[in-house]
């Protein structure tokens, strides 16, 4: 999911140290994609096994993870369900994938690996089996999961209402949009970073939004924020409302106050209504009687998975394995206490 009001999110930047301690909300589906359009080879091409199996997602969930672990952080994978039956931007992202994948083996046999890199990471898609192998390595690793009925993002924010966890971590706003407290952005991109198509280097730090202070700033109510996002457009409307941008869409919504007035000033060209999208942001399917299950890293398990079953290389697996958690061979209890 994700909303085009990047222009207005202003968000303050934190250390990671700083979230020591902190139980995270992680957006698990926003996580995996962007490990899966990341993490690959010089020509776009996933990383794999040497039976052709995807094993991207799991060096991101691991090493990634492994890194936040080591921080102190306490994570909750929070996965989406079925998305709501309106959810129209489906049938345009499978589209536009499809095509992403067509002119990436273009690219290929061209041996055009930058177009074919380019092309490789807007053809990424998450299937049923990669969100298994991500569940079961991230609950050998003793990370909580929880499942949502549709919105990964909505079950995260009401996870945060309910002050189970600290903040939602994820790159996208939507959360706020659903009424999470505090958002946390980077907290996977941590580091030196460079700046796509030029030879420029960033340094990139988690930021923290905390939705009360933010919207203050703009003078907005989280219901006018809601509007603002129709207005750009959601994943319940692509592309929005036509010639309406976010410095338009914050102009109107100051001056009309409330959904009704701003639908009479605009053309809705949409087959789901506005009030329809409004309601479900304020309203969406959550599970409400989730469960967050603390569990020890099974590092045998964990072995299991990334040695024996994809292949991974048993001494980085073991030296990450023991960094973290400052083993030094000592025995396996030693990472209860981690988690104690």
């Amino acid at each position: 999911m994700g909303v085009g009001l990047k222009k207005l999110v202003k968000g303050k930047e934190i250390s990671l140290n700083s979230l020591k301690g902190k139980r995270l909300a992680v957006d698990a589906f926003n996580t995996i994609y962007q490990f899966l359009t990341t993490i690959r080879q010089y020509d776009g091409t996933p990383l794999m096994n040497s039976k052709g199996e995807i094993t991207s997602h799991l060096s991101g969930l691991f090493y990634r993870n492994m890194n936040l672990l080591e921080k102190g952080l306490k994570l909750v994978y929070v996965f989406d369900g079925s998305p709501p039956k309106f959810k129209s931007v489906l049938k345009k992202r499978m589209e536009r994938k499809k095509h992403a994948q067509e002119e990436y083996e273009k690219a290929v046999r061209k041996k055009d690996y930058e177009a074919s890199k380019k092309w490789a990471q807007q053809s990424v898609s998450i299937n049923e089996k990669i969100i298994e192998e991500s569940k079961e390595l991230l609950k050998a690793m003793g990370i909580s999961v929880v499942q949502a009925p549709e919105e990964g993002e909505a079950q995260a924010a009401f996870i945060n209402q309910k002050h189970d966890v600290w903040a939602v971590a994820s790159q996208d706003i939507d959360s706020i949009l659903f009424g999470c407290e505090r958002l946390i952005k980077n907290i996977n991109i941590v580091g030196r970073r460079k700046v796509p198509g030029r030879n420029i280097y960033l340094k990139v730090e988690p930021e923290v939004i905390v939705s009360k202070e933010w919207l203050k700033g703009l003078n907005l109510t989280r219901e006018q924020l809601i509007i603002i996002s129709i207005l750009v457009g959601t994943d319940y409307n692509p592309g929005g409302i036509k010639g309406i941008g976010p410095a338009k869409a914050l102009k109107l919504v100051k001056k009309e106050k409330n959904l009704d007035n701003v639908l009479k000033k605009v053309r809705w060209d949409f087959e789901i209504e506005a009030k329809e999208i409004f309601e479900y942001f304020l309203n969406p399917i959550v599970d409400k009687n989730y469960v967050i299950k603390q569990e020890d890293f099974d590092e045998e398990k964990v072995k299991k998975i990334l040695v024996d079953k994809f292949e991974f290389s048993e001494e980085r697996i073991q030296s990450r394995i023991e960094k973290t958690f400052k083993k030094n061979n000592k025995k396996q209890k030693s990472l209860s206490s981690f988690f104690s």
